[in-house]
């Protein structure tokens, strides 16, 4: 009996110790490894622990005393951030309010009642699903970011509503997630032979929050400190969160304010995804990995299995929250090809990688014979530079604002791969056409600056991310080299044609836009272009 007690004491002893080395330890690991990478966070609900946090604000008008002698509240405060705008009149506003409020209260009252179906069809099959309440506020802070769009940018410079939509990205509650429409697309109708890149490598969700606003999620795919390999083709390269979060801050940084508001969030993917979504196909990917984490993957046409999948920790998974633009039944949008597109194939080559007139013939095709959209198409060349992206296929614009609207710089998760490698192609259309906005290149100029480094203002900026740190150091790095590279190519181009041939003020006059919007702004370059001369080259 007591040789019995013996043994049995011995087995418990050893599953207790199996358990211990094989389940408890790699789980502090990673709660350890995650504390080391910023997160606090404690226990399953992680909307509830985000909700007391704040991000700083970046606006100009910030009264933190610690921020009143940074170098990122100098550079918002220098005279060539603070350009005035015309008058806007209702033309070259986005949306009108009326009409945005009427649109989105009619789909708020669709959801309810598709709400209510559910919850009853799940009632009639015993299965009991908790309520997901919407609360609809015409002051949202995704409703003023909608309202704020214009014919300039998609936000102003000092719209506090950004600071507002930031916070609520990374701390609201989630009520919904879905595949989004692209990803949807993948797995019916599409023309494969367009369709390049693996869907299962670049996962993103549409989740819609409890105030009804919307974010695109791209969850962490890479650690911040590995580079794409060098045999990897940009387009299969993963799509990393970090540098969508990093690109936002770039592109407000460079005073382009193309990139929609990118936050970093720590998302339960089991709590808020898999118990929030309707959707079968979503629920069906879901699995748990052998080191017992919640996994899911892109349930598409290819390449499309568990390799591929995303895990949490054993929950919590960190990724981008992007906020989404007006609907396109409100807002329409049209995409267009890069004139500079690269050959998606392994071993073709475009016209322009061949050909050093080529801008001579995209001057002469509508739209870039007149107007603005060679100047944006170079703006967007530079910011694609800085951040390493070679995959800026297509380009969208609002319809409204015709020729004469901005570009949206959408889908920058390809940049920030390779830190230690300049891809000098990517400046193609700057090198072959030498033009360049007045504007930009004098905000390049002060970004070059020892009181203004663009290294220095991004690391501040990038600070103020849950994430924090977004970008390695190396990568902090490169955008000062990049950026020399930048000034480099200009200086060669002023020297070889002159300063005004290669420099435009803001705007050119073309005949979509307005005579007195031209004017005023061309008026505010010469008074601040001073300013920023110092060191041209």
């Amino acid at each position: 009996m007591r040789r019995d007690r013996f043994l049995l004491a011995i087995t418990l002893t050893t599953v207790l110790a199996a358990d211990v080395y094989f389940v408890l330890l790699p789980r502090l690991r990673d709660w350890y490894h995650l504390s080391r990478n910023g997160c606090t966070c404690q226990g399953v609900n992680v909307s509830t622990e985000y909700r007391g946090q704040t991000s700083q604000k970046w606006t100009s008008g910030s009264n933190a005393t610690s921020e009143q002698e940074s170098k990122l509240e100098r550079l918002f405060i220098h005279p060539l951030y603070n350009i005035r705008l015309p008058e806007l009149p209702p033309d070259e506003r986005l949306l009108e309010e009326e009409e945005l409020m009427g649109y989105y209260r009619r789909k708020v009252t669709r959801w309810e009642r598709q709400q209510k179906l559910y919850v009853e069809a799940a009632a009639a099959s015993n299965i009991s699903i908790p309520e997901q309440p919407v609360t609809f506020d015409p002051n949202a802070s995704w409703l003023k970011f909608h309202l704020g769009i214009n014919r300039y940018a998609l936000y102003s410079r000092d719209d506090r509503s950004i600071d507002r939509l930031l916070q609520d990205m990374q701390g609201a509650p989630i009520i919904s997630a879905d595949y989004t429409q692209d990803e949807k697309a993948l797995k019916g109708a599409c023309d494969c032979s367009q369709v390049v890149k693996p869907s299962g490598h670049h996962l993103k969700l549409a989740l819609k929050l409890q105030d009804f606003g919307k974010a695109m999620f791209k969850p962490m795919r890479q650690e911040r400190h590995e580079e794409t390999p060098e045999d990897f083709f940009y387009f299969v390269d993963f799509q990393r969160h970090n540098a969508e979060i990093a690109s936002f801050h770039l592109d407000r940084v460079l005073d382009f304010r193309r990139v929609p508001p990118v936050v970093g969030r720590l998302i339960n993917v089991t709590g808020e995804i898999l118990y929030t979504t309707h959707s079968d196909d979503l629920r069906s990917v879901f699995f748990t990995s052998p080191a017992n984490n919640t996994c899911f993957f892109a349930k598409c046409l290819y390449v499309c299995k568990t390799e591929y999948a995303v895990c949490g920790h054993p929950h919590l998974l960190e990724g981008s929250m992007s906020a989404y633009l007006p609907g396109l039944s409100i807002a329409p949008r049209i995409s267009i090809p890069n004139p500079w597109i690269r050959s998606y194939t392994f071993t073709g080559r475009e016209e322009w990688e061949v050909n050093p007139a080529y801008c001579d013939t995209i001057k002469g095709l509508y739209p870039y014979s007149s107007g603005n959209r060679l100047l944006n198409i170079i703006d967007m060349t530079i910011f694609d530079f800085l951040t390493g992206n070679m995959d800026r296929h297509h380009y969208e614009i609002f319809t409204k604002f015709g020729d004469e609207g901005f570009l949206l710089h959408l889908d920058n998760a390809r940049g920030f791969g390779r830190h230690s490698h300049d891809e000098m192609s990517i400046l193609a259309p700057l090198t072959q056409c030498c033009i360049i906005k007045r504007s930009t290149l004098l905000r390049l100029r002060l970004l070059a600056r020892p009181e203004y480094r663009l290294s220095d203002v991004m690391r501040e900026s990038l600070g103020r991310d849950p994430l924090t740190p977004v970008l390695t150091e190396p990568h902090l790095q490169a955008l000062d080299r990049r950026l020399g590279r930048v000034l480099k190519a200009m200086g060669r181009c002023i020297k070889k044609l002159g300063e005004a041939q290669v420099v435009v003020t803001d705007f050119v006059a073309s005949s979509g836009a307005t005579e007195r919007g031209t004017r005023v702004r061309a008026s505010d370059m010469r008074d601040k272009s001073a300013t920023g001369q110092e060191g041209w080259s």
